[in-house]
């Protein structure tokens, strides 16, 4: 039996609507742009340091740069996974032919490997700004009541990232069980 006129159109129309969504991902290049921009001048600030004439880079200010810049590539490299599977997931297939450098993962990420992803890079960014901050306590900064307030809130964070991360992973692992069957 074929379906109404109507209801084809609305379908096809709501198909369709998927390509709304297009341009949200395209706007996600901006943000890995952003991302380069703030590397490299970080890169730029803090690199001079290392042969300053006055006091150098110590090796608490060469881990605090290698950590800031491990975050900024963290962080861009979860937007590209979420640009890149987002787009396959809900617009279309990205074409990339036989092309030798497609990322393995591309095409293989579905919505729920996208939560996992997202959360373990969420965790992984909370952890290095939570160590970043324990090192400039350690490098002897100040550690006013204000600090002391800030510093636990980001480890209640942190907390809650990885109980998150955790909860999100067991709900996944129990609904692959339920549907297999086991």
């Amino acid at each position: 039996m074929k379906k109404p006129i109507f209801e084809r159109i609305l379908e096809r129309g709501l198909f369709m609507s998927r390509w709304l969504m297009a341009p949200f991902y395209v706007g996600l290049i901006g943000a890995v742009v952003a991302l380069m921009v703030v590397f490299f001048q970080d890169l730029a600030h803090e690199f001079p340091l290392l042969w300053s004439p006055d006091h150098g880079m110590s090796g608490d200010g060469a881990i605090m740069l290698a950590l800031t810049l491990i975050d900024l590539s963290l962080a861009a490299n979860l937007v590209i996974i979420v640009m890149f599977s987002g787009y396959e997931n809900f617009v279309s297939k990205i074409d990339t032919g036989s092309h030798e450098d497609r990322p393995e993962w591309m095409g293989t990420v579905d919505f729920s490997g996208l939560k996992l992803k997202l959360i373990a890079s969420i965790v992984a960014i909370s952890g290095i700004a939570l160590l970043k901050s324990f090192l400039e306590i350690s490098a002897g900064a100040a550690f006013a009541m204000e600090e002391q307030q800030r510093l636990m809130w980001q480890v209640i964070v942190h907390l809650v990232f990885v109980v998150s991360g955790v909860l999100l992973a067991l709900m996944d692992w129990l609904s692959g069980h339920q549907k297999s069957g086991h």
